[in-house]
């Protein structure tokens, strides 16, 4: 008997209205209990704890005052861990999102350790990141890398897949201070000059 494959499901643009339901204290409405959130780190967790910000640019240089950002890393030692609890001092998995007053995002996290790919070649400390707005049918991956591990980032095999250097500097988060604390400013750009590189996983 032939297979016989099933129809994709069609998709749909991620709002106006994701901020309801995964974002709510950016839509202006009191967060439950336990939230997925931009948290990643508490300040008991070990490593080099670091605040990064930024904005999301639509094509034509406007601010995406709506948009939704996911984040994936390993931990300061270079593991990832793959069983989230809001009680620990850090978890892999964090969120946030674009504000309507300022258009920017903040997460607070660790600075991630050196992790292998699947050939066992070392990656520059990165975080993985998903980015969801309105407009965009199938959300966009891209990846954050910190500008101060130039010599790392050199011989990573994923940035090097990108043929032009110029576009690799679109995946640099600079050391910028929020606070007086050490932050990362990594902005996002969907289309037009600069546009982020985002890639298909």
């Amino acid at each position: 008997m032939p297979t016989q494959l099933l129809p994709e499901t069609p998709s749909q643009t991620a709002g106006p209205f994701v901020h309801i339901g995964l974002a709510l204290e950016a839509a202006g409405n009191p967060s439950r209990p336990q939230e997925i959130w931009n948290q990643m780190a508490k300040p008991g967790a070990p490593g080099e704890h670091i605040t990064l910000i930024g904005n999301v640019y639509d094509g034509n240089g406007h601010l995406v005052r709506d948009s939704f950002v996911e984040f994936w890393q390993a931990d300061h030692q270079g593991q990832y861990d793959a069983e989230f609890n809001l009680e620990k001092p850090f978890n892999s998995f964090g969120r946030t999102a674009t504000t309507f007053d300022a258009g920017g995002w903040m997460l607070h996290t660790i600075k991630p350790g050196v992790v292998s790919n699947a050939a066992g070649v070392p990656m520059a400390p990165h975080i993985n990141v998903s980015l969801f707005a309105r407009g965009i049918n199938i959300h966009l991956q891209t990846r954050l890398y910190f500008a101060d591990e130039a010599e790392a980032n050199a011989k990573d095999p994923v940035l090097n897949l990108i043929e032009q250097p110029q576009r690799r500097e679109t995946l640099l988060a600079y050391p910028c201070e929020v606070d007086g604390k050490p932050a990362y400013r990594f902005d996002m750009r969907i289309q037009g000059d600069g546009e982020t590189v985002f890639f298909d996983f």
